[in-house]
Parts: C-alpha cells; sequence; structure tokens
C-alpha cells in the first residue's frame, strides 16, 4: 500500500488499461562473497506503470515452442521467483522473436514432450467445448496467482480444472489455449510453430479470441479495475488503509 501510495501519480487513469506493477525484491546485502546463503536480506518494492503487456491488448498471437532450449529442470528453481529462473529464457526469447513470434513455448527438460509453460507466463488451455479448464502441474513450473484466480472464476462458471501433465500433442484437441500472469492477465495463442515446421492450429480462425477466455478476461479485468464485486478478497483499498493510518 505504501509503495503505491507514495507514488501514486504513476498510477495510470482508470479506461487507459494501463496499470501499476507491483514487484517486491529481496536480494542478498551481507558482506558475503562466498557461496553461501546470505547472512543479511535487503526487501525493497519496485512499482513501474504497464500498458497492455502485449501488443494490441487481448489479441491472439503465435508462439514458437522451444525445442532446442531447456527452461528449468526438475528438482532446481523452475517453481521459484528467482532470478536464475529467467536466465535461461534470455536466449531462447530473443530468437523466437527474431524468428517473428512474440512468446515461446517450453516443453520439459526430461522427456521434451510434456508443455510446462511460456516464457513469461503460465500455460491454461479449454477443452470439450468450453467445459474443462487444464494447466500442466510440474514442479518446474512456477505458481501463478493469476492462473489461481482464473482457475476459481473458471469453477464458479461450473467449468472443471484439470491439473495435470499435457503432452504436446494435445495441442490439436484443445479449443482455446493462452497464456496467463500478472502483467497480461490473459493472451490468447492460436498457433504453435515446430522445430520441424508444423503450425499447429488452435480453433478455427487463427485471428479470432474465443470465448471462454474472454470471458475469464472480462471477468478478472472487471474485478481489478472495481467494476463487478470482488467476493474473494483478492483486492486491497490503499486509500482506506491510508486514511486509517492517519488517524
Amino acid at each position: 500500500r505504501r509503495a503505491v501510495l507514495e507514488n501514486i501519480e504513476y498510477v495510470p487513469p482508470y479506461g487507459s488499461g494501463g496499470s501499476l506493477y507491483i514487484r517486491p525484491l529481496l536480494f542478498g546485502s551481507g558482506a558475503k562473497i562466498g557461496l553461501a546463503p546470505a547472512d543479511e536480506v535487503t526487501l525493497l518494492v519496485m512499482v513501474t506503470p504497464v500498458g497492455d503487456y502485449y501488443k494490441g491488448g487481448l489479441s491472439p498471437v503465435a508462439a514458437q515452442i522451444c525445442e532446442n532450449y531447456d527452461r528449468a529442470a526438475p528438482r532446481g528453481v523452475g517453481g521459484a521467483k528467482v532470478g536464475a529462473n529467467y536466465a535461461a529464457d534470455l536466449l531462447p526469447n530473443v530468437e523466437c522473436k527474431a524468428a517473428g513470434f512474440p512468446i515461446n513455448l517450453y516443453l520439459d527438460a526430461v522427456d521434451r514432450k510434456y508443455v510446462e509453460e511460456f516464457g513469461t507466463s503460465n500455460f491454461v488451455a479449454v477443452k470439450d467445448g468450453g467445459k474443462t479448464y487444464v494447466t500442466p502441474d510440474s514442479e518446474s513450473v512456477l505458481e501463478s496467482i493469476t492462473n489461481k484466480t482464473l482457475m476459481e472464476l473458471a469453477r464458479e462458471d461450473g467449468m472443471a480444472v484439470e491439473r495435470r501433465k499435457v503432452d504436446v500433442e494435445e495441442l490439436r484437441e484443445f479449443e482455446e489455449v493462452a497464456a496467463c500472469g500478472t502483467a497480461v492477465v490473459i493472451t490468447p495463442v492460436t498457433q504453435f510453430a515446430r522445430a520441424n515446421g508444423d503450425m499447429i492450429q488452435i480453433g478455427d480462425d487463427p485471428n479470432k479470441v474465443g470465448p471462454t477466455f474472454a470471458k475469464l478476461y472480462k471477468q478478472v479485468r472487471a474485478i481489478q479495475c472495481g467494476d463487478a464485486p470482488d467476493t474473494h478478497g483478492w483486492t486491497v483499498d490503499a486509500f482506506d488503509h491510508h486514511e486509517q493510518e492517519q488517524h
């Protein structure tokens, strides 16, 4: 709350589609250079105004399946929000964008056949005529509060939620696929390029946003912007807390 209030002039105005991105950072700051846990740490909270994470807002994109690199190994740090988690994606991400794809999708590092997550976001999908929400279950996948939010809303909408292994070949069976994360919420993905030149299409129209993710996106944004009631206690009124402190 304090970080938001002290940077209130940077909060994008209502209706702009932007938001104030909040990032807590914890780093070792003790007088130690050896390979060992820090004996002193510093916590800071960084905020920065952002627009829609991907150009065009909620519009479909094509992804490249990253088959020549691994993002994280089993029993490694793939499930932790640490710098090393992202270092492995720097070169593949550059190559992906150079090939014309805004995002890349990683497979598991052991069998190279199970979907893990996108370079910047969790993987989510819809099947069974919009009745089932699917997301990979892997210790190497970074937990996403946005994914948890979408799963809860999907359940409330009557959908079955499956958290399980997802074979890359199953992509052809999904009606909708999306990347989900804090800044982007949802980015629909309608095409996947493979290293052998094969292009997997999701849905009938690569330029169309599927109805299920379009609905879930609107639900999340409505709660975030205060246009819909927050029945889960996900949002915080920073001004209300500030006024209480003043008294």
